[in-house]
């Protein structure tokens, strides 16, 4: 299935996507895309309700803004350098453990919402990324049991700003978790329709220029992996979001470095798990 969330900040509805293409609205069904959702039976009895009640259930109107895909998740649990081609461009040594940081929650956004730079911010880079999205609890699992705590996939922009990440102190998140920072959707695609997350291109445009293009072949450590590892030190539980890192292409690779400004337009995409657009507005 194929998960949607709409509706204005404070007042978002879930949906769903029919296997004609038709969006509707999944209010009927009951609930939203939470940790409930995704930790109880909740995919199974959406499938059951889209069987019995999808037909006849409202469209979802068309221009409406497009929500975040899940509902709040408890952690944003990020991967950088996991890209071979990405290690490459910044001249860093391939990791030999996955490096792991964090993303606030209140960074997310929907995936065509405006990206309003945060003041100051003079280094603001795109980084198109795969995330999964936590469908059972999950500690201490092993890579072969790992993809079992998986509910599905999603689209996600890991926007970065580099000045306060590296030259700031600290860890990399007060870089990271900008209002707006983490555009999430537009859809959570089930594992079951996504049968081969180890080879999906992904791609990144600012300005209809391509940036990034690259395929999740290049990762350094796959999904199972990096649920496993992260299990390993905290608990992940459902509705947690783990995105999985970027490929080479970013702003910060380039000679000389390019950042975004007031009016870019940053376009990108995963195949099979749709497309996100957001347009660069200055600091408020």
């Amino acid at each position: 299935m194929r998960l949607l969330r709409f509706g204005e900040r404070g007042a978002e509805r879930p949906g769903v996507v029919l296997s004609d293409g038709a969006r509707v609205d999944a209010s009927g069904f009951g609930g939203d895309y939470d940790e409930a959702f995704f930790g109880g039976d909740g995919l199974a009895r959406l499938g059951a309700w889209v069987a019995r009640a999808g037909a006849a259930a409202p469209r979802v109107p068309a221009g409406v803004r497009i929500a975040p895909a899940v509902a709040r998740p408890g952690k944003l649990v990020c991967i950088g350098l996991n890209y071979r081609d990405h290690a490459a461009e910044t001249g860093a040594a391939i990791p030999p453990e996955p490096i792991v940081f964090m993303k606030a929650a209140s960074a997310l956004a929907g995936p065509y919402d405006d990206l309003e730079l945060p003041r100051g911010s003079v280094k603001t880079d795109w980084e198109v990324e795969l995330a999964v999205v936590i469908g059972a609890r999950a500690k201490y699992v092993t890579v072969e049991r790992a993809l079992d705590h998986v509910a599905g996939f999603v689209l996600h922009n890991d926007y970065s700003e580099r000045a306060f990440q590296t030259e700031r102190q600290g860890q990399w998140t007060k870089g990271k978790s900008a209002d707006g920072f983490a555009p999430l959707g537009p859809y959570v695609v089930t594992r079951d329709e996504v049968p081969d997350f180890r080879a999906l291109p992904l791609w990144l445009k600012v300005n209809g220029k391509i940036e990034q293009q690259s395929t999740t072949a290049q990762m350094i450590f796959d999904v199972p992996a990096l649920v496993s590892y992260v299990s390993q030190f905290m608990t992940l539980v459902p509705g947690d979001v783990l995105s999985t890192g970027t490929p080479a292409g970013v702003g910060l690779g380039r000679k000389p470095p390019v950042f975004l400004r007031p009016g870019d337009v940053v376009e990108y995409g995963i195949d099979g798990l749709g497309e996100g657009r957001q347009t660069v507005r200055p600091p408020v």
